[in-house]
């Protein structure tokens, strides 16, 4: 039989048994006994004997003028002319060694795979990685640890169902199995995860609502703030996060001068420039803004004057070295640099889910733990923190002294914060510091005498 025609399609007749019409180029015509005919292209690719099913034979299609082959795809209902249009592109597949039918069940697949949690969390992480997209792309760090996250917690709960399918209860329920096979951190991460595929789904166009956002983290979990010392890795993890967080480069350096000084919170935030002396590289905390209430001296690094002269240029027209953001004439606000710290720690949890949070007096801690730790004298580290001396003969001895070893050990922490975020060890920093400050002359040793 030659080139079928569209009467002749129209005039088969079913039988018992299914049977074939042949076209042209290995197509034919197949006929089921329930009177269905579609269009079958049979080929040989890479070794093995293949049938595409091109798709349904229909009258109507035939009656209606020949669709653009980009609207045409394999399966749909098409007429005789149609059908040919699907077989040219297959054979085109052939030549170049594709199966045409498995690309069909690869397309079916991802076609319903689309409308399917799993489908749009793969949309999700390909938009993430795609370096077209900008501000939007993520770390590669952070993409891992979602994937990883998704990968082992969600994809085998969720991944098959309908978006209006996951539920809020659902996802806590999962939350909840997590947690207590995994830990609560993981469970915190799977309800973040959730809530970023359903908002790209939902910044795509899709009317859906978002089940995380039904679920507070505190329901999953919560992570109690404790008193701590930040680890020499733990500050070179903050610092670097801290020059990435979407915060004003002020107040990153702000908390970094913080840990610089050791200074208490509010003895930084009430500080005016007339206490900064620049030529003796000194900051003199005047005694009613102490808590001790008598001054304090603090022996300004190299880094910590690059801070304040940072500070100077951007805030020279106010009294504090950090005013407020909308008004010059009051100081930042005491839970500004909290803020900030936490945005830091939350990008720090997209790479280590388990870091403690902090605030700053644990900087504070971190600055003592660190010198101590480095066994540097621990006067100077106790006039360095402003503690009362034990009685009243030292307190009137002490005010002044170890100007000159605190500030040789405080231009020390600060290379050897400098020296962690480089990832390299702070041991000759230390010992040489600890060689020069022996060195001091005691030149108020005959005020004394």
């Amino acid at each position: 039989m030659g080139d079928l025609t569209d009467k002749e399609l129209k005039n088969l007749k079913p039988r018992a048994k299914l049977y074939k019409v042949t076209d042209r180029d290995g197509m034919h015509a197949a006929v089921t006994p329930t009177g269905v005919i579609s269009f079958r292209y049979q080929y040989r690719v890479n070794g093995r004997q293949e049938i595409l099913t091109i798709g349904r034979y229909s009258a109507e299609a035939a009656r209606k003028l020949t669709r653009a082959p980009d609207a045409l795809e394999y399966g749909m209902e098409v007429s005789l002319a149609e059908a040919r249009t699907l077989l040219a592109r297959a054979r085109r597949q052939v030549e170049r060694g594709e199966s045409p039918s498995k690309a069909k069940v690869e397309k079916r697949t991802a076609s319903a795979e689309a409308f399917t949690f799993g489908g749009w969390a793969e949309a999700y992480f390909k938009h993430k990685a795609d370096p077209k997209s900008g501000a939007e792309r993520l770390a590669d760090s952070t993409l891992t640890m979602r994937r990883s996250v998704y990968d082992r917690a969600i994809a085998g709960e969720l991944s098959k169902l309908k978006l209006g399918e996951v539920t809020p209860q659902r996802l806590k329920r999962l939350c909840d199995e997590v947690k207590e096979k995994r830990g609560p951190a993981v469970a915190v991460h799977v309800r973040e995860v959730v809530l970023l595929v359903f908002r790209h789904a939902q910044g795509c166009g899709l009317d859906v609502s978002n089940p995380a956002e039904s679920i507070r983290t505190s329901a999953i979990a919560t992570f109690e703030p404790r008193e701590r010392a930040l680890s020499p890795s733990e500050v070179r993890a903050v610092l670097t996060a801290l020059d990435h967080v979407a915060a004003a480069p002020t107040l990153r350096s702000a908390v970094k001068f913080v840990l610089l000084t050791g200074v208490r919170k509010s003895e930084f935030i009430d500080a005016t420039w007339k206490e900064i002396d620049f030529a003796a590289a000194r900051w003199t905390i005047p005694a009613e803004r102490m808590k001790a209430g008598k001054a304090h001296v603090v022996p300004l690094s190299d880094q910590a004057l690059d801070i304040l002269t940072a500070f100077r240029i951007m805030f020279g027209a106010s009294r504090y070295l950090h005013p407020g953001r909308y008004d010059g004439d009051t100081p930042i606000s005491n839970a500004t640099l909290n803020r900030v710290i936490d945005t830091a720690v939350e990008r720090i949890r997209e790479t280590d889910p388990d870091f403690q949070s902090f605030g700053v007096h644990d900087l504070r801690r971190t600055f003592s733990t660190g010198l101590n730790r480095a066994k540097f004298d621990d006067r100077w580290i106790e006039m360095s923190l402003a503690h009362a001396p034990r009685n009243r003969i030292a307190a009137i001895y002490n005010v002044n002294r170890y100007l000159a070893e605190r500030k040789i050990m405080l231009q020390c922490w600060a290379d050897m914060l400098d020296a962690w975020v480089k990832g390299e060890s702070a041991r000759e920093l230390i010992a040489d510091a600890k060689r020069r400050a022996a060195e001091v002359h005691d030149d108020e040793l005959d005020d004394d005498l």
